[in-house]
């Protein structure tokens, strides 16, 4: 009678870690984008100190920065930038999130264009009081167009946002 062999032969071994080293090389880049998605919220997060800031001043009629203290760079997010003109956010990433020159993701406020009827959106402008709800429309990389729903789209971005679009969250996406 033959005795029993306990454990694996080397071809079993060499067999699980093939298997092994598959799923990982699938698992680790798709876990590089999630991190990089929840760094892009933590700009949004952080950002929406700044819409309010920009909806308080459109209220009043006054410059659409007013008031406005950026927060301290974090370790994901280097800055986040009112356009006083249009009150357009521009939050810029950390290399930890994107390269740099493709690190930004740019929000942009539209109010209605006539407050009875509204039939489309307009940009803010700064010094005019804006009459009804201000709506945020965020951009990616790639995104040219408004989806904003009925009465119409709003107006595009003033600088081009080039964060890739596989990091944003799904409404900045094209």
């Amino acid at each position: 009678m033959r005795a029993w062999r306990a454990g694996f032969t080397l071809i079993e071994l060499m067999i699980v870690l093939a298997i092994v080293g598959v799923v990982a090389a699938y698992a680790i880049p798709a876990y590089q984008d999630y991190l990089a998605r929840s760094r892009v919220g933590e700009g949004l997060a952080l950002a929406s100190s700044a819409r309010l800031a920009v909806a308080d001043n459109a209220a009043s009629g006054t410059g659409l920065d007013g008031g406005y203290s950026a927060p301290a760079a974090t370790r994901n997010v280097e800055s986040i930038r009112i356009d006083a003109e249009t009150g357009q956010i521009t939050v810029a990433y950390t290399a930890r999130v994107a390269a740099a020159g493709a690190n930004t993701l740019v929000l942009v406020p539209s109010a209605p264009d006539k407050p009875d009827t509204p039939t489309g959106r307009v940009p803010l402008k700064k010094g005019e009081m804006q009459a009804g709800a201000i709506a945020w429309e965020c951009f990616a990389a790639g995104k040219d167009a408004s989806s904003l729903p009925a009465p119409g789209a709003g107006p595009l971005p003033g600088t081009a946002a080039t964060l890739p679009a596989k990091y944003a969250p799904a409404e900045c996406r094209a």
